[in-house]
């Protein structure tokens, strides 16, 4: 199926509150009403309840209960409650998946979305929005497996969506991968073109150019929660890390492998995303 073709089928495109795709339409406006915005967010008893849960979590350190909207707003900024409840409008938008185990993709998604996060820190690019990219890097298949199930189980059979191989596959088979629909999708969602542009662009950060540091910080996190998911020992990782992301980055593979919490603390509290 056509790239086209695929973002004509109506249960193809995840389901995701209108708050959401008003959030994410303040990326690109200056007057936005954050007071609008958390009536809004209030009046929707889901979100809010998984952003106050979110808000409370070991990931943010908050020093005290936070109990509304407006107290989230308060200590956190507009800034991180948006990228909180974008991401947990995303991972609400399937409800099931024929041959998926969404509770493990989102997982996978997360610990790409927390690494993603601590990485662009020592990168020195914007921390949240790394965190977002992070998290809807492999929407993508979720949209493949939601438009031609059919076509994906048969891919299924032959390599998970966290195989390393699994790019590659999708390439030979479409024409196009999970992350040229991801960048498409985020494109039609009026996201940020750099949102659009490292998901487009994070499996082969170094043949692009001009280098964009975003999409090397999420092939690293990527490579990251899939070497977590797959269980590589210190060994297999040490072997396989993508040294020549890192170093274009400026960044050092012993000290990415080693500075690096263990994602379970690195995560900590992420799970209430997932309601």
């Amino acid at each position: 199926m056509q790239l086209e073709a695929l973002f004509k089928q109506p249960q193809a495109l995840p389901a995701v509150p209108k708050i959401v795709h008003e959030l994410i339409d303040s990326f690109n406006s200056d007057d936005i009403s954050i007071d609008e915005i958390a009536k809004k967010l209030a009046a929707d008893p889901v979100l809010s309840a998984r952003l106050l849960r979110l808000a409370n979590s070991a990931y943010y350190h908050v020093s005290r209960s936070i109990g509304t909207v407006n107290e989230a707003l308060a200590m956190l900024g507009f800034v991180t409650v948006r990228t909180l409840v974008i991401s947990s409008g995303l991972t609400g938008g399937y409800k099931s998946m024929p041959g998926m185990d969404l509770g493990r993709f989102w997982r996978y998604s997360l610990h790409t979305a927390a690494v993603a996060g601590w990485l662009a820190k020592k990168a020195g690019i914007n921390g949240d929005q790394a965190f977002t990219v992070g998290l809807m890097h492999s929407i993508g298949e979720l949209v493949m497996h939601a438009g031609m199930p059919e076509q994906m189980l048969q891919l299924d059979k032959l390599a998970s969506p966290m195989d390393a191989r699994r790019l590659d596959m999708e390439r030979t088979s479409f024409g196009y991968t999970f992350a040229d629909v991801g960048a498409e999708l985020a494109r039609q969602w009026r996201f940020p073109i750099a949102f659009a542009e490292a998901i487009k662009h994070f499996p082969d950060p170094l043949g692009h150019e001009p280098f964009d540091p975003a999409s090397a910080v999420l092939h690293l996190s990527a490579w990251r929660a899939r070497a977590e998911h797959n269980g590589l020992t210190p060994e297999e990782m040490a072997s396989t890390v993508p040294v020549a992301v890192l170093q274009k980055l400026g960044l050092n593979a012993d000290a990415f492998l080693s500075d690096m919490p263990p994602l379970s603390e690195l995560a900590e509290g992420l799970e209430a995303m997932l309601g």
